[in-house]
């Protein structure tokens, strides 16, 4: 019988064939462990109809409630309940304090849709997805040697109500692959405050909102009859903040803000005015 020698050529050709599927995910189940030291894909949260880290990692998933610390902050004030459109510092960090670390971390609405928008801190959060916002761990805070993450949320327009932070953490043991990792899920809910809209408004201070055709601007004015710091927040019809200005000192008697046409295209928005921290919405079309 003839003996077969197959030329070097094609063994090594098929030993790099079975590398490259050993490297995917195929038919044949051959799957590269990932290693996600710089956050995970979008949905990893374990919110409704959404994966957790137990898609990637091996292990079940286990109640976070103790073990996930997130706190949402006006300044450095914690709080339990939000202003539609005002900014929040969020904080979150783990009990347990694991030497090696990872999280994601989203805010729904009873809908499940986004509320809100997501802003990372640099070099300690990432944000990913489309519709959906998901706050992630960096490769350079992934560590304890990073005490917290912190990122910024913009809280929705008026009406949303309640707001679920749904986050997973994933507590490695560091060895380089997907074993032996446990996965903490929680749930964070934050109320909205209830507000005065403008039509409500019968007593100082009078506030009148509305796009000027004529200059092409936004106008905001208001009478006070005390001095009071003045915030204002200009968000979409989908939460996204567009326009920010922090605290004025307001004076008694007629006070007026300008927002020129070039900031805003066409379309509706809300108008966030905050008076000593007491806030004030209207929607107003600009054209």
């Amino acid at each position: 019988m003839k003996k077969i020698i197959l030329p070097s050529i094609f063994i090594a050709s098929s030993i790099a064939i079975y590398a490259l599927r050993s490297n995917s995910i195929s038919n044949d189940q051959f799957v590269l462990a990932p290693h996600n030291s710089a956050g995970a894909a979008a949905g990893k949260t374990g919110a409704p109809g959404e994966q957790n880290c137990t898609a990637c990692h091996a292990g079940t998933a286990q109640d976070g409630a103790n073990e996930n610390i997130l706190t949402v902050l006006n300044g450095t004030t914690p709080v339990t309940s939000y202003i539609p459109g005002q900014q929040y510092n969020v904080t979150l960090s783990m009990s347990s304090n694991p030497a090696k670390r990872g999280f994601q971390a989203t805010a729904l609405t009873s809908a499940n849709t986004m509320a809100g928008t997501f802003t990372a801190q640099t070099g300690n959060t990432s944000i990913n997805g489309t519709t959906k916002k998901y706050a992630n761990h960096t490769s350079t805070s992934n560590t304890s040697a990073t005490l917290s993450w912190n990122w910024t949320w913009t809280a929705p327009a008026s009406g949303t109500g309640d707001v679920t932070f749904y986050v997973a953490t994933n507590k490695t043991n560091n060895n380089g692959v997907t074993s032996g990792d446990a996965i903490y899920l929680s749930q964070h809910i934050i109320s909205e405050e209830s507000s005065t809209s403008f039509e409500e408004i019968s007593f100082n201070p009078t506030i009148i909102a509305g796009w000027d055709q004529f200059a092409n601007e936004l106008k905001i004015s208001f009478d006070l009859n005390k001095a009071a710091i003045i915030g204002l927040n200009v968000i979409d019809l989908e939460g996204k903040s567009v326009y920010n200005k922090p605290g004025v000192k307001g004076n008694i008697g007629k006070n007026s803000l300008q927002i020129a046409s070039n900031t805003l295209i066409p379309g509706v928005y809300v108008v966030n005015l905050f008076i000593d921290n007491k806030p004030y919405s209207k929607k107003v079309i600009v054209f």
